[in-house]
């Protein structure tokens, strides 16, 4: 056992369920053995002690005390991704906290949650005055009341509860747009866990002195319309305090060719130029520089945060922006970047068409046991061109789309498709709370790790940590991974639904 567990007390599970999708490929594997890995399958994996309901494991505080790490805490790195050893990883299940309640379905969790699904009361004090969360009964609720107003009416207000509580991405959805909150694991306590369960796309990370594994184009609208960073934000909300801040900080953008767009008393909308025209045209030593020609404008995990300027690639500086199809086609049109990974526009359309059926087949293996709200928070794991996201766009649902940090970095063509999406390595933890998704789909995921040497067994266990109770993982994978991953049903308190042929059950367990 590569970790140890505390026992904890005995709490009831609500089944995950699991949709098998076998590929035909049944090459030699080490999935294909009798045994578990290290030679013998557990009957049931321990459950965590309690306290570590809330356990994300590369973003562990108690960790970086017990392993003294060095951190640079002004460069916020202690909130950045610090993986535990092989040595010290927990090899039991996260169980939920104490009268954990199945989350409110959207469109209602967007106003309200369940106090007991996330036991901290630090926002809702904080801002006690403003009315903005209100702790009531069993519940927190947005107060959306008199802060209904429109883009520049309260907009400094607006601002401040877009920040603290995700809700500018709440907002947004209503105009069909897609916006991923990020923000850190810090004091504000579980602002990432409350936009998630409210079904807010959001993810954990932190612009410090490493990139955020999600895009160095994420702060943007197709290259051309910015919104500030985070940092910037703060900064705006404190310009009565402080000018000197506000005059450096525009300083700052008008070296960067930012221009004003919109202003209205103290909040300013810049706008990205189209062209590297105003770039080529500053002062020598201007700061802060252009990137180097050698830098990686897409190279996001686990690389170094540079504060320089990526101009852009010569076909979209010669077509003055992104060549974009207007939205939702976009999601179905080639994007023009395809030929950076050399796919034709015939590749794409039979990849968009293949997993549209395949979405329609899970959706009616699915049927029997959801309805039209059961599933808001999507994961696809092994996300490639995103076609799985962009067969759900009837859905009333979004999709985090992650790209596999050692494969074809298809970040940047999911995001030209008008979705969200990460980098990541299936080694190590996924940078999310427990029980944030609803449903994660693993297309040859298992098969990727195994060329890596990294165990299944973890992968396992991380899984059941990402998922909702009720919710459903799908995978789709060579035979052997489907039979490797059966022996661990018991052990996992997971119930089998459905194959590609038939429906079939397992009896709940408990915890």
């Amino acid at each position: 056992m590569r970790g140890r567990s505390d026992g904890g007390q005995k709490i009831r599970l609500i089944t995950s369920r699991l949709i098998w999708a076998a590929k035909q490929d049944e090459s030699s594997s080490k999935f294909g053995l009798e045994d578990g890995e290290d030679g013998i399958i557990p009957k049931s994996f321990p459950v965590c002690d309690a306290c570590h309901s809330e356990l994300i494991p590369c973003l562990d505080r108690n960790l970086i005390y017990q392993m003294r790490l060095k951190l640079d805490l002004a460069l916020m790195e202690h909130y950045e991704r610090h993986c535990p050893p092989p040595e010290r990883r927990y090899n039991c299940l996260i169980p939920p906290p104490q009268g954990y309640k199945i989350p409110i379905k959207w469109p209602r969790s967007r106003d309200e949650v369940w106090k007991a699904n996330i036991p901290h009361t630090h926002l809702a004090h904080e801002k006690s005055d403003q009315n903005w969360m209100v702790v009531k009964g069993e519940k927190n609720r947005i107060s959306w009341g008199r802060h209904s107003f429109s883009l520049w009416e309260g907009y400094e207000q607006f601002l401040m509860l877009a920040v603290v509580f995700a809700s500018f991405g709440a907002y947004l959805l209503s105009s069909d747009i897609i916006a991923m909150s990020l923000a850190p694991n810090d004091v504000h306590q579980n602002q990432i866990q409350f936009a998630l369960e409210r079904g807010i796309p959001a993810y954990l990370g932190v612009l410090g002195t490493k990139e955020a594994s999600l895009s160095k184009q994420i702060i943007g609208c197709s290259g051309q319309e910015a919104i500030l960073p985070t940092h910037l934000l703060k900064h705006m909300l404190r310009m009565k305090e402080d000018l000197r801040i506000w005059r450096e900080m525009s300083a700052l953008v008008e070296r960067m060719c930012w221009k004003i767009a919109s202003k209205k008393n103290q909040t300013v909308i810049w706008v990205k130029p189209l062209t590297n025209d105003c770039y080529m045209e500053r002062e020598p030593g201007t700061q802060p520089p252009l990137c180097r020609t050698d830098d990686d404008p897409d190279a996001v995990w686990g690389v170094q945060m540079e504060p320089c300027i990526t101009p852009y690639s010569d076909q979209v500086h010669k077509t003055r922006g992104s060549g974009l199809a207007p939205w939702p086609h976009r999601l179905t049109s080639p994007p023009p970047r395809l030929a950076d990974f050399g796919y034709s526009n015939e590749i794409f359309e039979k990849d968009t068409e293949l997993w549209h059926r395949r979405v329609e087949n899970y959706w009616n293996l699915l049927s029997p046991k959801v309805t039209s709200d059961t599933l808001r928070n999507l994961m696809d794991m092994k996300a490639n061109l995103g076609s799985f996201g962009a067969a759900l766009k009837e859905k009333n649902v979004w999709v985090m789309n992650v790209v596999p940090e050692d494969g074809p970095n298809t970040l940047k063509l999911i995001y030209d498709r008008g979705l969200i999406g990460t980098v990541h390595n299936w080694c190590e933890a996924f940078s999310t709370y427990p029980r944030t998704y609803d449903l994660l789909h693993a297309w040859t995921v298992f098969s990727d790790i195994e060329k890596k040497g990294c165990s299944a067994e973890d992968l396992l266990l991380e899984m059941d940590r990402m998922l909702r109770p009720t919710g459903f993982i799908i995978i789709r994978d060579k035979q052997p991974v489907i039979e490797f991953v059966k022996k661990y049903l018991p052990a996992l308190h997971w119930e089998a639904v459905a194959t590609v042929d038939f429906l079939y059950r397992f009896r709940p367990g408990r915890r």
